[in-house]
């Protein structure tokens, strides 16, 4: 996958403290055509980060609520095409215009407007339109962001050993935008971009404002679940109101704790009943606790077939199992166990679970 350099604008941002009083300001430094750009150490140092870009995955609905690369759609009003999208504009006034002179001014534009954002940080920016000519005709805007390197140096020679270098950037953390998006190859979408930026932070997404990101896989459970228990809600306390605000709220009090401990609300059929709908949608769906400092990593659809949870006392018990029992690392003494029968660890916990009770 080879794309072709068309025009490719180079900025550098100096924000947040680099300058006085935290002032931001943004020098245009150099604007190419693609013939300059392949002869120029600029085509060195973005090698094959284009092609990198295009085939980094990103999922609609991805696995994990913070995501490094996600797709974007451009939101407009009921009725209203495309181009009354203000991001969508900046990327479409890059795609057509006809002089270099042109071209500087809307890149200048989308940097300027990226600078308003509150996250800005200084580094250099790329703006560049490329072709990937044996499949189409239209261009694509990839946004590249580099952030300063802190305390680098150069090796110069054997008596100043090391020379500060100002403004060093690397490509290893690059940040990039791509517009139009690429499902696959010889597919694009008009109505969406790619962004890649760190998973913890939102650069891209608070620059483009009027760009709209589907819901995580978690964020969709979580939405399904509550849906659940408002309906147990409903059904539970029909004729009793004040019963049914006090148990939304006790229950959304637990939704939106970051510790959530068991409700021991539902019988083990309703559980079931509620997690077969969602295993139905997402047969992988995990399901991570801890009981008290240890950690049990399953999928949902073993409860009830694999992994059980009952109740000894004021304790917790959860039974696993499975045909196989395997360990890593180093070498333990438990390797050696040999078993003994379930009902001899049961009826130990229940005499411990009994002592503990009268005491």
């Amino acid at each position: 996958m080879k794309f072709d350099i068309d025009t490719i604008s180079f900025f550098v941002i100096q924000a947040e403290g680099e300058e006085e009083q935290g002032t931001k300001r943004c020098k245009h430094y150099q604007t190419m055509d693609g013939e300059d750009y392949a002869e120029s150490e600029l085509s060195s140092f973005l090698g094959g980060e284009f092609a990198k870009i295009a085939k980094r995955h990103a999922e609609r609905n991805p696995k994990a609520e913070q995501v490094p690369t996600k797709i974007g759609r451009f939101v407009v009003e009921p009725g209203f095409e495309l181009d009354s999208n203000p991001n969508y504009n900046l990327f479409a006034r890059l795609r057509i215009a006809e002089t270099q002179d042109a071209y500087i001014e809307h890149a200048e534009a989308f940097v300027q407007a990226y600078m308003d954002t509150s996250a800005i940080r200084g580094g250099a920016v790329f703006i560049a339109r490329a072709k990937l000519s044996q499949l189409f005709d239209e261009p694509f805007i990839f946004v590249l962001k580099c952030d300063f390197e802190q305390k680098i140096a150069r090796i110069t020679d054997e008596r100043s050993l090391l020379k500060k270098v100002e403004m060093a950037i690397n490509a290893k953390n690059m940040k990039s935008i791509m517009y139009p998006h690429m499902p696959e190859e010889g597919m694009l979408e008009p109505w969406e971009l790619k962004i890649h930026q760190s998973s913890h932070a939102r650069y891209f997404e608070d620059f483009l404002k009027y760009v709209e990101y589907e819901k995580s896989q978690p964020e969709i459970l979580n939405e399904q679940v509550l849906g659940f228990v408002h309906q147990y809600i409903e059904e539970a306390y029909v004729d009793n109101v004040q019963g049914r605000e006090q148990e939304t709220l006790e229950m959304e009090t637990w939704a939106y704790s970051e510790k959530r401990e068991l409700q021991e609300k539902w019988s083990p059929v309703q559980v079931m009943e509620a997690s077969s709908i969602l295993i139905e949608q997402q047969p992988e769906i995990e399901m991570k606790l801890k009981l008290g400092n240890m950690t049990v990593r399953a999928l949902l659809a073993d409860f009830g077939d694999r992994l059980h949870i009952a109740k000894l006392g004021n304790r917790y018990v959860v039974v696993l199992e499975g045909e196989d029992l395997l360990f890593d690392k180093g070498i333990l003494p438990i390797e050696l166990l040999q078993p003994e029968p379930l009902e001899q660890i049961v009826e130990r916990i229940t005499s411990r679970a009994e002592e503990e009770l009268n005491d």
